[in-house]
């Protein structure tokens, strides 16, 4: 397995030597537009990944080719913490990774727009504007800060006041989920709220999830059931003067297939 960062031409600038149980990449140069971090591998599966020492490791599955695009503009930037991808000494490290217990299926601090071969992602057909504080890579983003808006900590899934908004999470590989949590923005009186959301899995199954204004993870039980992929949707907002409802966490709880 290999990291390597390549410029937009494509051009390998720097790549990993073996460290500890995987490999390390210290990329001693500022970024530039275009930057790519380029993640190779022999066997698709479960790594543990940091690509930012702001962001930290987190356990990802990987394709046998990776991509993360560094977000160098600045609006790209507005929903991560402002040293993230910034100076110029870089620490990236890889390392495979042995599922031993559930854990949080959904959560993903690498996602954006521009990754690719990096699952769990999430996508959705609306985010506010089309701004970064407002995309749906911010609700599997691990960051629960939710009594403001704007940015970081308090990005979110900002659905433009669409009733048909839906945001999709892609696993990559089959996993057993058993619960399903939502984390609601709470900077009231500016926003308001779900009163139900619905869950629907890869394999046609809904979930109706009923939803109350508050601030805390809201936490709902579901079979334990193999899926590839799930969509929230069908949002009803309550009856409320605030036009803004928004989502500041979802949490698939469970373990691997």
């Amino acid at each position: 397995m290999q990291i390597s960062v390549v410029n937009q031409e494509n051009q390998v600038l720097a790549t990993s030597r073996p460290c500890g149980y995987g490999v390390a990449l210290e990329y001693k140069q500022s970024y530039q537009a275009g930057d790519t971090v380029l993640l190779t591998i022999e066997e698709v599966g479960l790594y543990e990944l940091q690509i930012d020492e702001c962001l930290g490791t987190c356990i990802v599955h990987l394709e046998q080719e990776a991509r993360f695009q560094i977000p160098t503009e600045a609006e790209k930037r507005t929903c991560y913490p402002k040293l993230a991808f910034t100076g110029d000494c870089h620490l990236m490290t890889l390392t495979p990774f042995i599922p031993t217990e559930r854990r949080n299926l959904a959560l993903n601090v690498y996602d954006h727009h521009q990754a690719k071969g990096i699952h769990p992602h999430a996508s959705a057909n609306v985010e506010t504007r089309g701004e970064m504080v407002f995309a749906a890579r911010n609700a599997i983003d691990g960051v629960f800060a939710n009594h403001s808006h704007g940015d970081y900590p308090y990005a979110s899934w900002g659905i433009n006041r669409d009733p048909k908004a839906e945001m999709r999470i892609e696993f990559g590989r089959s996993v057993i989920a058993d619960e399903i949590r939502l984390t609601l923005r709470a900077d009231w009186p500016h926003d308001s709220w779900w009163t139900e959301a619905v869950v629907t899995d890869s394999n046609g199954k809904r979930y109706v999830l009923p939803l109350s204004k508050s601030p805390l993870p809201q936490v709902f039980p579901i079979e334990p059931t193999s899926m590839t992929s799930l969509t929230l949707g069908e949002l009803k907002r309550a009856d409320d003067p605030s036009p803004f409802p928004a989502l500041t966490q979802i949490e698939v709880w469970g373990t691997e297939a």
